[in-house]
């Protein structure tokens, strides 16, 4: 009995040993592994064959030992490389076929494609064929530093002239804030003032300037604009409720003015710009406004167009001020006529304007079209058209018709009817504001030796009878 105790004694003893030795043996063994995975290798010196780098257009290739060649150190050492060659080395009629250099570098670009010779693999390049590669590279080169060259000319002219507007509207904005505006009715019609106006109104100061020129002759109030706004809440708010507006004897130009039809023409007003669309940061003020005036004038309502005039005057107008300008301005006999769809006085406005048209666009006579500016003219074109117009009234909405009309005379001459109002309807955004102001400057409004005024009172007698 107490010898196999002792047996078992010696087991577990023999089996501890084993045990600790392979566990042991184990971890020197994984201590190795380690260090050699994790321990720097010695990196062997390759043979010049295995310098030799694949040759890739595209995708990843293998690490270098050393940094790849810009474009400029491969020209570098192209012209060095020829320039040998041309002055002591073999002669150039006669390319080396059998001498080839390993590339040590990876082609980057068109440029290492057309400096380099080919891979060693490959058949050299002929020194016809690389004398024209190097002709055209230089072609490419030259071409390229003319593009960029008229480029920087052009981003110079650009700027400097942008520099020029804007110490010219800065110096405007002077004279117009302590000079004119706190002089208003002394100065507003002399020459100075007229010719200041005529360049453009500086932006801080074209919206007190609209509502000056326009006035407001109806004595339209703040308090009077909120009257009519909640009355206009309360007519939407039973739209949303019943489905339709109130019945309360409405004409027909009440009807139209439902809110289907603002909000239809509220989302095609400036549509580029997207600050009137709905969730646009206008698009409650410019509705609050046009429902304000349906609700003013009912017997006009609201009439299609009426959104991009509302919206020239909240871009540079308070809400309130916006209202005010915009009634007054709509009350204008012209701007009525058109409005309310007053035939005789429209047939007076066109004959008038007939008149001035076979006066200064002879080539032109047979096209006949009167355009809203502020939907067909880029929107800091508009309201440049409307600085004047805030000045001249009516008459320079005529002026500036033909103003256009001869600005794009050669342009309109090689269309047909059809086209010659789809491109009026909307003008190239690119257009001219100088050109276009220095062709309505060559508008005289004369017939003989009658003004506009004398022109469209005659028409109007005439029609009358």
């Amino acid at each position: 009995m107490c010898f196999f105790n002792l047996i078992k004694h010696f087991r577990k003893r023999l089996l501890s040993s084993v045990s600790s030795l392979i566990i042991t043996h184990t971890l020197s063994w994984l201590v190795c592994l380690f260090r050699g995975l994790f321990s720097k290798k010695h990196i062997e010196p390759k043979s010049p064959s295995q310098n030799v780098p694949g040759w890739k257009l595209f995708g990843k290739v293998a690490a270098r030992e050393s940094p790849p060649k810009d474009s400029r150190t491969i020209q570098q050492e192209y012209e060095a490389k020829a320039g040998k060659a041309g002055s002591g080395g073999s002669s150039p009629t006669q390319p080396q076929h059998g001498r080839r250099k390993n590339l040590d570098f990876e082609p980057l670009s068109t440029t290492a494609l057309i400096l380099e010779d080919r891979p060693s693999n490959l058949p050299a390049k002929p020194v016809e064929e690389a004398q024209r590669h190097r002709q055209e590279y230089d072609e490419m080169v030259a071409e390229a530093k003319k593009r960029e060259l008229k480029e920087a000319q052009r981003k110079r002219k650009e700027m400097k002239e942008r520099f020029k507007q804007e110490d010219s509207i800065a110096n405007a904005m002077v004279v117009w804030n302590h000079d004119i505006l706190p002089n208003w009715d002394n100065m507003r019609n002399t020459r100075r003032v007229r010719e200041l106006w005529w360049q453009g109104l500086p932006p801080n100061v074209r919206g007190k300037v609209w509502s000056l020129a326009i006035g407001n002759e109806l004595n339209i109030t703040p308090e009077l604009y909120d009257i009519f706004l909640s009355r206009a809440k309360e007519r939407w708010r039973s739209f949303s409720e019943t489905g339709s507006e109130a019945d309360d004897g409405a004409s027909l130009a009440d009807r139209e003015s439902s809110l289907d039809l603002i909000k239809l023409d509220i989302s095609r007003t400036f549509p580029p710009l997207f600050i009137f669309q709905k969730g646009g940061p206008y698009h409650d003020l410019l509705h609050s406004v046009l429902g304000a005036y349906t609700c003013y004038r009912p017997d006009v309502g609201y009439v299609q167009g009426m959104s991009f005039i509302a919206a020239v005057l909240i871009l540079n107008l308070e809400e309130a001020d916006a209202f005010i300008a915009f009634t007054n301005l709509l009350n204008k006999p012209c701007q009525l006529a058109f409005f309310r769809v007053d035939h005789d006085l429209m047939l007076k406005y066109f004959a008038a304007f007939e008149v001035f048209f076979e006066e200064n666009l002879p080539r032109l006579v047979a096209f006949k079209i009167f355009t809203l500016y502020s939907k067909s003219l880029p929107l800091d074109v508009a309201c440049r058209v409307w600085d004047v117009f805030c000045r001249d009234g009516e008459e320079f909405l005529f002026r500036t018709g033909l103003g256009i009309l001869r600005l794009y005379e050669d342009v309109l001459l090689q269309m047909d009817f059809i086209h010659s109002a789809q491109f009026l309807t909307r003008l190239p955004e690119d257009i001219d504001s100088d050109r276009l102001f220095a062709c309505i400057a060559a508008m005289p409004m004369l017939n003989g030796n009658k003004k506009w005024s004398q022109v469209s009172s005659s028409k109007h007698k005439k029609i009358g009878k």
